[in-house]
């Protein structure tokens, strides 16, 4: 499943991952049990150990490009960060952030050797918190998030359903609303369509709901690598999400259907390596591509 039949570089150079601190949520979060979302997030005492909060880092010929933004510093320094009153008591029970100074989106950037300033495109998998947080710092880049995932913005109480729109509808930001649209490529069967973002095939944006209505995933191929698939937040484990289970958070039919679509892709594509947003995983399943990548690299310069 590769995009460039000639056997050249192709369009993708890069693919590697960063993460903007840790995350601990509860086990119910991780996967879904009987028990209603509101109870468990009222009454559970179990917290997950800490999780990554990636941001999936992707160098393609015609920019940097990043899948999600990861969590904002300020949501553990600044007080009035999150709504109060009852939603605050909400998002307090939610998730347990840990996110020191160097943890921020351009610090971890320049990290990894690359200036914030030179992102051209971020990809937005859906509008939670713990997606959005670097969008202060892209003021230079394009903003892509689904259509359908912006609307859910402006119906009645946001910050209860997770979007936090002071954060997220920012002065001075580039958006781009898409709307997935029919592709003819048996390859990517079941899914029937798609958004593929820079027209070459390598960057293609599949519709993925449940967890959010609009959520977004994104399927990555570069020449002579098995084939990425970022997923936000449709699981929090790839092995979870291979065996059917799905997350305590979003539309359990929608879950079940979109889950399904995926294993059947992964069926077919079998060296598919799934990429959740806080999978401890993720990164050890991507680092033998990120190595590949760099030596195919090296041995071309």
């Amino acid at each position: 499943m590769t995009n460039d039949p000639k056997g050249t570089t192709g369009p993708i150079r890069q693919v590697s991952v960063v993460s903007t601190g840790t995350v601990s949520i509860h086990p119910e979060h991780v996967a879904a049990t009987r028990t209603p979302m509101f109870w468990w997030l009222s009454t559970s005492r179990r917290w997950t150990p800490p999780l990554p909060i990636n941001v999936y880092v992707i160098e393609h010929e015609r920019g940097l490009v990043l899948f999600d933004t990861g969590q904002d510093r300020a949501s553990v320094t600044d007080a009035g960060y999150f709504p109060g009153g009852v939603t605050g008591m909400l998002y307090d029970r939610l998730a347990r952030f840990d996110i020191g100074s160097a943890d921020t989106l351009t610090a971890q950037l320049a990290a990894a050797g690359h200036d914030i300033a030179d992102v051209r495109v971020a990809v937005l998998s859906h509008l939670h918190q713990d997606h959005i947080g670097g969008l202060r710092e892209l003021t230079g880049a394009e903003i892509v998030v689904s259509r359908e995932e912006w609307r859910t913005l402006g119906r009645p109480l946001p910050a209860a359903r997770g979007l936090l729109r002071a954060h997220i509808d920012l002065p001075g930001l580039r958006w781009r609303h898409v709307d997935p649209g029919p592709v003819h490529d048996p390859r990517i069967a079941p899914f029937t369509t798609g958004h593929d973002l820079f027209g070459d095939g390598s960057l293609l944006l599949l519709p993925t709901p449940g967890h959010t209505p609009g959520s977004l995933s994104l399927l990555v191929r570069a020449t002579g690598q098995p084939p990425l698939l970022m997923v936000g937040d449709l699981t929090y484990d790839a092995d979870l999400l291979r065996d059917g289970h799905v997350p305590g958070v979003g539309k359990r039919r929608r879950l079940d259907e979109t889950t399904e679509a995926i294993n059947l892709l992964r069926e077919r594509n079998p060296g598919l390596l799934v990429l959740p947003a806080h999978d401890p995983g993720a990164a050890s399943r991507l680092a033998p591509v990120t190595r590949a990548l760099g030596e195919r690299r090296g041995t071309a310069a």
